[in-house]
């Protein structure tokens, strides 16, 4: 399929970059209101951070099912069934009063979000493909980026003036018009005579196919536990810096948008330089990066050096993720166009799966001190960095890799 026009390009980056924000709305807009959250429901700590957990569950299973629909009906249908999903489990989650509902909503809330992830990765591929592609995924980070930047800002100031029901009945409107949007502007991207045919027998031999491919699950691990350190930073540090050091939602709010702030400028100098120096050794600076900053936070934490010192190790954890992201996505789809939704699917299935096991894991550490979840966040970044060079081996001849 040849590449849209300008106009259309720059409509495609708008919405494919709206619809990858769905995981960094639907986490991080409401994690100024977790202390909230946990005295209104009558919840522990520990089962506020597994609202976190459940959302992230539900966006893995939620693409592992997005996917290979999308590879057999087309990118658009799926894509707006999941929208409305989105949308109903958001109105619902501003009205439940106890935490067992709670999180079972947003497990659904998950499962519809992950259609527009999924999706929107499937469309680039079909657009694109390496280089070309992680300079498309680095892009999207422009718009995807603004929402890890502006969803706690928003969070926090919506609390100066509601509850943080608010903060999903926001979220509703967002997943309304997202549907609206994708209903009228996108395009099918898969034309019938390209798409799969078969049923769950065939799913399971491409999933198959895929979990065998070593390249392929070297980008998939080396994102995955890259996302988990992120992660594992997104649950833990809402407690870190409010109740650890004493700052204001407001406060916290601004930090988060620092970091968020650093992921969109890594990704645009992603961009910048793929064509020059390839995906590949984008990738690998970036892990290092990320693995380096895991060493900051935890001899920050170990030594007592205080706030300042733990912000210099997110920044360099959370800000080498607009490196690794892009990056790793467009290595790991080059050789599968002919089943990029599933693809996609497992990737942000293992992704989120990763991610959901290792927010807890920190969690237990309990919020005396910040040493524990600044060694959990190290040990994912080190078993990315590891992951990648083990699994994912230069190869000559592969497609993209640069």
């Amino acid at each position: 399929m040849d590449p849209p026009r300008t106009a259309v390009r720059a409509e495609l980056v708008l919405l494919i970059g709206a619809l990858s924000a769905f995981a960094p709305l639907s986490i991080d807009m409401y994690l100024p209101g977790l202390p909230r959250i946990a005295t209104d429901l009558g919840a522990t700590e520990s089962q506020v951070q597994l609202t976190l957990t459940a959302c992230v569950l539900g966006l893995a299973i939620g693409q592992l099912i997005a996917g290979p629909l999308s590879d057999r009906l087309g990118r658009r249908r799926p894509l707006l069934v999941g929208l409305a999903l989105y949308t109903v489990a958001s109105l619902l989650c501003a009205i439940v009063t106890s935490i067992e509902p709670f999180i079972l909503l947003r497990v659904l809330q998950g499962v519809g979000g992950a259609a527009g992830i999924v999706i929107a990765r499937a469309v680039v591929r079909d657009h694109f493909a390496g280089s070309q592609a992680a300079r498309f995924f680095a892009l999207t980070m422009l718009v995807n980026g603004l929402a890890p930047i502006l969803a706690p800002v928003i969070g926090a100031q919506l609390m100066l003036v509601t509850s943080w029901q608010g903060t999903f009945l926001v979220l509703a409107a967002i997943g309304a018009a997202l549907f609206v949007f994708a209903g009228l502007r996108l395009k099918e991207s898969l034309p019938p005579e390209r798409r799969r045919s078969g049923g769950l027998g065939q799913v399971a031999r491409v999933y198959r196919s895929l979990l065998l491919d070593r390249s392929f699950m070297g980008f998939v691990m080396a994102s995955s536990l890259a996302f988990a350190a992120m992660f594992s930073y997104i649950a833990s540090s809402p407690f870190v810096v409010q109740d650890l050091y004493g700052q204001s939602p407001q406060a916290f709010s601004l930090v988060f948008a620092m970091n968020a702030l650093g992921i969109v400028t890594c990704a645009q100098v992603s961009g910048l330089l793929v064509g020059r120096v390839g995906p590949r050794r984008i990738l690998t600076a970036g892990l290092a990066i990320m693995a380096a900053g895991g060493i900051v936070l935890v001899a920050a934490a170990a030594t007592d050096l205080g706030l300042p010192g733990i912000l210099l190790g997110y920044l360099m954890v959370v800000s080498s993720y607009g490196l690794v992201a892009p990056n790793a996505t467009a290595l790991a789809l080059t050789d599968h166009a002919h089943q990029a939704g599933s693809a996609s699917a497992l990737m942000g299935a293992v992704q989120f799966i990763v991610g959901a096991i290792a927010a807890p894991l920190v969690g237990l550490g309990g919020t005396t001190s910040a040493l524990p979840t600044a060694i959990g966040i190290a040990m994912c970044a080190w078993l990315a960095f590891v992951a990648f060079h083990l699994l994912a081996p230069r190869t000559r001849g592969r497609a993209g890799q640069g």
